[in-house]
C-alpha cells in the first residue's frame, strides 16, 4: 500500500490543512486513508492534546498515535540518538497503519531557523516508512519561476537517495487563472513533476473567532460572552470619525477603538441593530464609554454583538492581532472542516491517485528492519542461552535483552562472576536475568552427549572434558530443547561456535551446507549479503544452495528477496572459470527455486544501481533493484562486507548461520553491546521460523 510524506517547502506553507484536505480527497474519492504526524511543531501545555489529534478523531474518526514533542526531538537528536528516533516514529508509524486502510498519509517535519537538523528529517521519515514525497509550497504573490527553483532544489536532495518525490501541490495562490500557473511551474520543475493541485489564498475559509481573539489578547468580555463564537472576517482600525468609517462596517468586521470614541461606539451599535451581523467589538486602553452610552449600548446585546476590553493601546492591539499565529485551536472543529473542505475541491485527485495501486519496489529501511526484528523477537518470547557469560558486553546486551523483553537470556557463568562484572560497568542486572553455573548443570549432559557421538568413540570422561566448554554445553542445552538458540563469539572464534553446532545440531532437512548472511544497514534500505563468514570455496551446487538460504533468510525478516550471483562480469560479457560457476548456480539456484527472483552473473554496480542495471542488463527483474548479493567465495564477500561496514560508516547484523537444524549464531570479536542484543533478537526470530 502506498505512503505519502507531504513534505514543506518553508515555514509557512499550511502544511497541516493541506495533509488533512489530501486525507479529506482520498476518503472522497473511495479510498480509506489514514493519517500519522511524527512531530509537533508547537509546544502543547500538559495535559492538553495536539490539535490535530482532535481533528484526526472528529473529522476522519481516526487515531493515530500522538505525535513527539519538539523538546523530545530536539533532545534525542543532540544526545546522538536519531536512529532511535526514527525506530520510534516507525513504531508509531506502524500503530497509525494497524487499521485496514489502502493509503496512509504522513504530515511530514516544518523546519525552521534554529532547528537546521529538521530539514533532514523528512528524508529520514519517508525512507523509514518507505513513504513518496509530495511537496507543499507557499506562492503567495510568488512568480512561477520562484516556485519552480524551491521546488526543484527541494526535488533535488532525494535524486541520489531510493526516496521518490511524486510531485507537488501548491498553496495561498493570489492570482486568477490556478491552472497556467501550475502549468508554468511544472514546465520549469526539474524531472517535470505534475502539480497535484493549487489552493487559493481564501483568508475568509480560516476566520477566527471572537473567543481565539480574547484568549490571545488576554482580554476581558464586557458584553455578549454567548456570542464569542463569532467570525471574524475584516479587522477595523477605527482612526478617523465613524462618518468616514461606516461603509467599513461590514458582516464580520471586528471595530478597533478606545471606549472614549462615542461615535465610534454608536455606529457599530447601530449597524449591529440594523441587522448587520458584526464579529464584534474590542475595545483599547482600558477605557469603557460612559454609563449613559453603556445603557445605549446595552440592546446590541440582542443582535449577538461580543464587545472585548484589552489595556493596550489601539496600536499595539492591532499590531499584535497581525501577528496572531494562524494555527487552528482544537475546540474549532468547524474552522478545520471548513478548510479541509476547501483544499479538498482544490486538489487533482486522478494525479494524487495515479501512484495508488501502482507496483513499485517495497524497500526495507534501516529503522523498519530494527523496528520489525524488535517486535518480531518480543512475540516470539524465545530462551536464548549465552555461552559467554561473564564476558562484560554479553552480560550488558543479555541486561538489555531480558529488560525489554526482546528475548529470556541465560548466561554460563558463575554468578559471582557475573556481579562481578555488573558492579564494575555499572550495569544493573533485571530481577529474572538467568545465570546457571556450568558446574551445577554440566552432568545432566554427558549420558546425551554419549549417545549423540557414540559413533565417534567419545567416551563419558570424554563427554564431561568437553562439556567443560561452555559453547559444548550450551549447545548441548539447544540440541536437547532446554533452550531456543545458542549466541557465541565475542571471545572465541567462529569455529569454536560452528563446530559443535554442526556435530550436535546438524543440519535442517534439504540443506546440504552451513552458510552465513549479514543484514546490511545502508542509509536507505537493508540488503543482505551472503555467504561472507563460512564457505572458502563453493562449488557451483553450494553456491546456488546459499542463494537459496540467503532469499529465504531475507523473507523470514521481511525483505522481498531480489538475488543477484555477484561476479566480475555481468551476463555474458566476460569469461572465466568463476564465471562459469556463477552462471551454472545461478541456474540451478532458478530451477530449484522458480518463486524467487535470481539473476547472474552480475557485477555489483549493475546489481546496485538502477541506470547500471539498465545499460548492462535491461531485460533482468534483479539487475538495478537487488537487495540479496550472494558473492562467489568467502574472500570476496567478506572483503566486501567490511569495506561497506567500514567505508560506508553503516551498521552490519551478523553473521547469522542458516542451513542448521537450531539456531545457532557467531559473533565477531569486535562486536559491540548493540549488535550482540540484534544478534540474540536474530536467533529467537530463526527459532520461530525453523520450528515452522
Amino acid at each position: 500500500m502506498p505512503n505519502f510524506l507531504l513534505e514543506p517547502i518553508g515555514t509557512k506553507a499550511g502544511l497541516t490543512s493541506i495533509t488533512l484536505g489530501v486525507v479529506r480527497a482520498l476518503q472522497r474519492s473511495g479510498r480509506r486513508a489514514v493519517y500519522y504526524k511524527p512531530v509537533a511543531h508547537t509546544p502543547v501545555a500538559p495535559g492538553e492534546t495536539e490539535p490535530v489529534m482532535t481533528f484526526a478523531e472528529k473529522l476522519f474518526h481516526l487515531t493515530p498515535p500522538r505525535p513527539f514533542p519538539l523538546a523530545k526531538v530536539e533532545e534525542m537528536v543532540g544526545a546522538g540518538r536519531s536512529d532511535d528516533l526514527i525506530e520510534l516514529v516507525v513504531s508509531d508509524f506502524s500503530k497509525a497503519a494497524a487499521v485496514e486502510h489502502d493509503v496512509a498519509v504522513i504530515e511530514g517535519v516544518v523546519p525552521d531557523s534554529e532547528r537546521n537538523f529538521l530539514a533532514r528529517k523528512n528524508g529520514e521519515i519517508a525512507a523509514a516508512v518507505n513513504a513518496q514525497i509530495i511537496l507543499v509550497a507557499s506562492v503567495q504573490d510568488a512568480a512561477p519561476e520562484q516556485v519552480a527553483d524551491q521546488i526543484s532544489l527541494a526535488a533535488r536532495e532525494y535524486q541520489d537517495s531510493r526516496t521518490e518525490v511524486v510531485g507537488f501541490i501548491l498553496n495561498k495562490f493570489t492570482g486568477t487563472d490556478a491552472a497556467a500557473f501550475a502549468q508554468s511551474v511544472s514546465e520549469r520543475v526539474r524531472g517535470q513533476l505534475p502539480c497535484m493541485g493549487v489552493v487559493p489564498f481564501a483568508p475568509e475559509k480560516s476566520a477566527r473567532r471572537m473567543l481565539d481573539i480574547a484568549r490571545y489578547l488576554n482580554t476581558r468580555t464586557v458584553l455578549g460572552e454567548e456570542y464569542l463564537d463569532s467570525r471574524v472576517k475584516e479587522i477595523v482600525v477605527a482612526g478617523q470619525s465613524a462618518t468616514h468609517m461606516h461603509d467599513r462596517f461590514k458582516p464580520g468586521a471586528l471595530i478597533i477603538a478606545p471606549g472614549d470614541r462615542e461615535d465610534v461606539m454608536m455606529a457599530a451599535a447601530l449597524k449591529s441593530l440594523s441587522g448587520v451581523p458584526l464579529a464584534g467589538m474590542l475595545l483599547t486602553c482600558d477605557s469603557l464609554p460612559s454609563l449613559p452610552l453603556q445603557d445605549i449600548l446595552r440592546p446590541a446585546l440582542m443582535n449577538k454583538l461580543p464587545i472585548l476590553l484589552t489595556e493596550r493601546d489601539t496600536y499595539s492591539t492591532a499590531y499584535a492581532l497581525s501577528h496572531q499565529d494562524a494555527h487552528i485551536p482544537a475546540d474549532d472543529v468547524e474552522r478545520m472542516e471548513t478548510v479541509v473542505d476547501f483544499v479538498a475541491e482544490n486538489l487533482d485527485i486522478e494525479l494524487l491517485c495515479r501512484n495508488i495501486g501502482q507496483p513499485r519496489q517495497l524497500l526495507m529501511s534501516p529503522p523498519a528492519f530494527r523496528f520489525r526484528m524488535m517486535e518480531q523477537a518480543r512475540l516470539a518470547n524465545k530462551r536464548i542461552v549465552l555461552p559467554e557469560g561473564s564476558e562484560p558486553r554479553t552480560v550488558e546486551a543479555a541486561a538489555i535483552c531480558q529488560t525489554k523483553g526482546i528475548a529470556r537470556c541465560v548466561l554460563l557463568a558463575k554468578p559471582q562472576e557475573v556481579l562481578d562484572v555488573a558492579k564494575t560497568k555499572g550495569i544493573e542486572l533485571p530481577e529474572d536475568l538467568e545465570i546457571i553455573d556450568p558446574e551445577s548443570i554440566r552432568d545432566q549432559y554427558i549420558e546425551p552427549l554419549v549417545a549423540l557421538r557414540k559413533h565417534k568413540g567419545l567416551t563419558h570422561g570424554l563427554a564431561a572434558q568437553a562439556l567443560e566448554d561452555t559453547v559444548v554445553l550450551g549447545t548441548m542445552m539447544l540440541q536437547q530443547g532446554d533452550v531456543d538458540g545458542l549466541v557465541s563469539g565475542a571471545i572465541h572464534t567462529t569455529a569454536n561456535t560452528i563446530r559443535p553446532a554442526l556435530q550436535l545440531i546438524k543440519t535442517a532437512p534439504g540443506a546440504s551446507l552451513v552458510s552465513s548472511v549479514f543484514f546490511m544497514l545502508m542509509p536507505d534500505q537493508v540488503l543482505v549479503y551472503g555467504d561472507c563468514a563460512v564457505n572458502p570455496e563453493p562449488t557451483a551446487e553450494e553456491l546456488a544452495d546459499i542463494a537459496i538460504q540467503s532469499a529465504d533468510s531475507a523473507k523470514a525478516f521481511g525483505i522481498e528477496p531480489k538475488v543477484a550471483m555477484i561476479s566480475y562480469s555481468t551476463g555474458s560479457s566476460g569469461s572465466g572459470a568463476e564465471v562459469e560457476k556463477v552462471k551454472a548456480a545461478t541456474v540451478l539456484a532458478q530451477q530449484k527455486r522458480p518463486d524467487l527472483l535470481i539473476d547472474g552473473p552480475l557485477q555489483y554496480d549493475a546489481a546496485s544501481v538502477p541506470s547500471v542495471g539498465r545499460q548492462k542488463a535491461p531485460d533482468s527483474k534483479v539487475a538495478g533493484q537487488a537487495n540479496v548479493f550472494v558473492f562467489p567465495d568467502l574472500n570476496t564477500g567478506n572483503t566486501t562486507y567490511k569495506a561497506v561496514q567500514r567505508s560506508a560508516n553503516v551498521l552490519s547484523v551478523g553473521p547469522m548461520l542458516q542451513g542448521l537444524r537450531k539456531p545457532v549464531n557467531d559473533l565477531s570479536r569486535g562486536a559491540l553491546v548493540d549488535d550482540i542484543v540484534y544478534t540474540i533478537a536474530i536467533t529467537a526470530i530463526q527459532s520461530v521460523h525453523m520450528a515452522e
